[in-house]
């Protein structure tokens, strides 16, 4: 599917924060029928300015879309991103319901292992294909949205697909394509969604425990053993749980730590909390905790983190 092919494509984004917004910029480029689901201040500064993106990687890039409306008022779609907060998303499928079809191909880009097996318990119709997004975004009190450092890439694909599953996202990858998006698509999508679940049980919740930056938690050796402690902890549950994460990945989850992450990194759960805003404490910490739980696993330092980014929150 190239940029003509696009031309009669229906393609949504809902929720314009720091990962929505971003793709929604890079779509909004080459896709002509590109609808933005934002409500309140937000959408009608879209509307009014169109929606800004400052990016480190791809430089600035200013785009007016089709339409901004309110999840209401979506229509039916051909293609749905929805870049939504995980506490959120069974309200949001809800509210998107009458602008799925049978056709229509639903993309989570969300943090987290399960939005899409929960989407497909919810919907009863269209194909979810599941993905993942390695990018430090966020939006800004204008609306605009910053994206920093020289990457942002995904992952797209549905397990053991069948021949018309793989057909959607293969789909899917060239609408990617075509927008200059970064991107894979892998039939191995559960054990990529796990790697990175597995960096973030780390990354966000023990920069958010301390509210240290990554350098921080770097330089102090009880923290930065810390962060390899909540990495194990995860890994293990995901063992258990049939999950083909190697120890080959965990190692390169610990060297991207010490050695690849800016040491002015901050994550999205921190921020939140800074902020005061409703988190996902849940997604990044409480879930992992309760697998472990149940599983057996020692998780004493992901449970002495949850309960108090419980506190926090």
């Amino acid at each position: 599917m190239g940029k003509n092919d696009l031309t009669e494509k229906k393609i949504a984004v809902v929720g314009i924060g720091g990962v929505g917004g971003y793709l929604a910029a890079m779509l909004g480029r080459v896709c002509p029928h590109l609808t933005l689901a934002a409500r309140g201040e937000r959408g009608e500064s879209i509307r009014e300015n169109g929606l800004t993106l400052h990016s480190d990687y791809k430089g600035e890039i200013v785009v007016r879309p089709e339409r901004v409306v309110t999840v209401d008022e979506l229509g039916e779609q051909d293609y749905i991103f929805v870049c939504v907060k995980n506490y959120s998303l069974e309200e949001v499928c809800a509210d998107i319901a009458h602008a799925v079809t049978e056709d229509t191909v639903i993309v989570p880009v969300m943090n987290g292992v399960d939005p899409g097996e929960r989407i497909r318990s919810i919907m009863k119709r269209g194909t979810v294909v599941d993905s993942l997004i390695y990018i430090v975004a966020f939006a800004n009190e204008d609306y605009s949205v910053t994206q920093q450092d020289n990457y942002a890439y995904m992952r797209i694909g549905i397990k053991n697909a069948d021949s018309i599953q793989q057909e959607k996202v293969e789909e899917v990858s060239a609408i990617l394509s075509a927008a200059d998006i970064d991107h894979k698509a892998t039939r191995e999508i559960e054990t990529e969604i796990w790697r990175k679940y597995i960096l973030n049980c780390a990354y966000n919740v023990a920069s958010a425990y301390y509210d240290n930056t990554i350098g921080q938690l770097r330089d102090d050796p009880l923290k930065a053993k810390e962060y390899e402690a909540l990495v194990q902890e995860a890994y293990q549950v995901a063992l258990l749980k049939g999950v083909e994460v190697k120890q080959e990945h965990i190692d390169a989850i610990i060297h991207r730590f010490y050695y690849e992450l800016a040491d002015e990194s901050t994550s999205s759960l921190q921020r939140d909390i800074r902020a005061g805003k409703t988190t996902e404490v849940d997604t990044f910490s409480g879930y992992i905790v309760r697998e472990g739980r149940r599983l057996g696993v020692d998780m004493s330092v992901s449970e002495k983190m949850y309960e108090r980014l419980k506190e926090y929150e």
